[in-house]
């Protein structure tokens, strides 16, 4: 996670603080001057709504449990034409924190299986979270409705485009068998 006070929203819960056998619910989402922020930070238009609401619930002695529902309505340029392009998004989270989470050391690392844990901050911050989701939610390339689709193509000075056929595996293996098509028996 990034640093949280350059974030512009944040809702830090310490888990130290919070109920160690029932889970904590939560349903937080941004005013409106705070959305505004956050569509700044993210480099969008408009966030018109961002909410996350879920459970922080202990596992074992000293691990937690993330899981909740993010939903957001944002505002983005359309690639092709600059209109303003609004997406509905919606995402479910789960997360782990884990007290005693081994950090990888040396050259090469193993991925664990579990890939939504992370060691165990002082700090939860919900806020966060919901940032980060949103960021990895957004369209790449939001697309409006009715803009023409967008045909591109790149070449050096002096080159011919590569075609799609040109890069199938198999395309020239016609002229390298003479011209024969495929399935014939070659009895010479």
């Amino acid at each position: 996670m990034t640093d949280t006070d350059a974030l512009p929203f944040s809702h830090a819960l310490r888990p130290a603080e919070l109920a160690a056998r029932k889970p904590t619910r939560f349903d937080i989402a941004p005013d409106a001057a705070t959305c505004a922020a956050i569509a700044a930070w993210a480099g969008i238009e408009a966030l018109e709504s961002l909410r996350l609401k879920g459970t922080l619930t202990p596992t074992g002695r000293s691990d937690w449990a993330l899981d909740a529902e993010f939903t957001a309505r944002a505002v983005q340029a359309c690639v092709v034409t600059l209109a303003p392009v609004t997406t509905d998004l919606r995402e479910t989270v789960a997360r782990r924190y884990l007290a005693q989470m081994e950090m990888p050391t040396g050259d090469e690392i193993e991925i664990p299986e579990d890939t939504d844990a992370e060691p165990l901050p002082d700090r939860i911050d919900l806020g966060a979270v919901a940032l980060e989701v949103l960021e990895l939610a957004l369209p790449l390339y939001p697309h409006a409705p009715d803009a023409a689709p967008v045909a591109a193509q790149a070449a050096p000075p002096g080159a011919a485009p590569i075609r799609d056929e040109d890069t199938r595996p198999f395309a020239n293996l016609k002229s390298l068998l003479g011209g024969k098509a495929g399935g014939e028996d070659d009895k010479s």
